[in-house]
């Protein structure tokens, strides 16, 4: 072996950027006896790539069970011998590959060499996500039920968005988030929002018989609690409706009381559409306004 040969069993860590269809899957975390984003990745990675056991994969952001991604990033450390470089023929083989046995499940849109000290989880200066709510119940078709919540119409957006003015910066999110485990009561939830905004999209792609208009939330913070996004939903849209007051949301950082609130929106109206990564680590993932 010369000089110049890597030593045996020396690893190159990479980020890939993935998009998948959360419908079907039982999350992102990997677990033995479900299918999940990071079982899929880890068993099709090992299988293409001969690997003698499946690679750990680490993410920017768990998702839950229904739950979709066009922006989601891991890291992952592979061998050194696996690949000579990082672009070019070669690896557009390997996507191709990758991408033909996940059968548009999970989509890899891109793999880059990263440094070692690039952690997909703990490198993310940001997480954003998007929620979409159809004014249509019930849905016009079961198709449109896999990436949205319907709800009876119309909904007051002006109305919602002055609630979501009241979680921006940094607050206690008890009363929006599923505890962990092996957590008290009393353990505060502090998370930072930095932006959280209702608009009114047009279907132009005809997506639903009628062109119903959807309602899109779009929340950026530095990182989420279990449900957060998906309990704000929900109450919002409640607010919407008129059943809640505009100042509900205020009113619960406040008390940190749960209580008598909705149930927390549907898994399939959410989507992770952006990571925030310095320039070091590959930049941004997804489209960034």
């Amino acid at each position: 072996m010369s000089s110049s040969d890597p030593a045996p069993g020396a690893t190159q860590r990479w980020r890939l950027d993935l998009a998948y269809d959360g419908n079907g899957l039982s999350g992102f975390a990997y677990q033995p006896e479900f299918v999940t984003v990071v079982g899929l990745l880890r068993e099709t990675l090992a299988r293409t790539l001969r690997l003698s056991e499946e690679p750990l994969i680490v993410g920017a952001g768990r998702t839950d069970a229904g739950v979709h991604a066009f922006a989601q990033v891991v890291h992952v450390d592979l061998p050194v011998t696996s690949f000579a470089n990082d672009h070019g023929p070669e690896m557009d083989r390997l996507l191709n590959s990758l991408n033909k046995q996940l059968r548009g499940r999970i989509r890899v849109m891109k793999a880059q060499r990263v440094s070692d000290d690039f952690d997909a989880r703990y490198s993310a200066t940001w997480r954003e996500y998007r929620y979409l709510v159809l004014e249509s119940a019930p849905p016009a078709l079961a198709l449109t039920a896999a990436w949205s919540w319907s709800v009876k119409g119309p909904l007051d957006v002006e109305a919602m968005n002055r609630a979501s003015a009241d979680i921006l910066g940094a607050h206690d999110f008890r009363a929006f988030c599923r505890r962990p485990t092996n957590s008290g009561p009393e353990q505060p939830l502090v998370r930072r929002i930095i932006s959280a905004r209702w608009d009114r999209v047009a279907d132009e792609w005809g997506m639903t018989p009628q062109g119903n208009p959807a309602v899109r939330f779009v929340i950026r913070g530095q990182s989420f609690c279990h449900n957060l996004v998906r309990c704000l939903v929900s109450t919002m849209v409640a607010i919407g409706h008129g059943d809640l007051p505009e100042n509900t949301v205020k009113g619960r950082l406040e008390s940190l009381e749960r209580d008598h609130l909705p149930a927390p929106a549907p898994a399939e109206g959410l989507s992770l559409i952006g990571v925030g990564y310095d320039e070091f680590a590959g930049g941004p993932s997804g489209f960034v306004r």
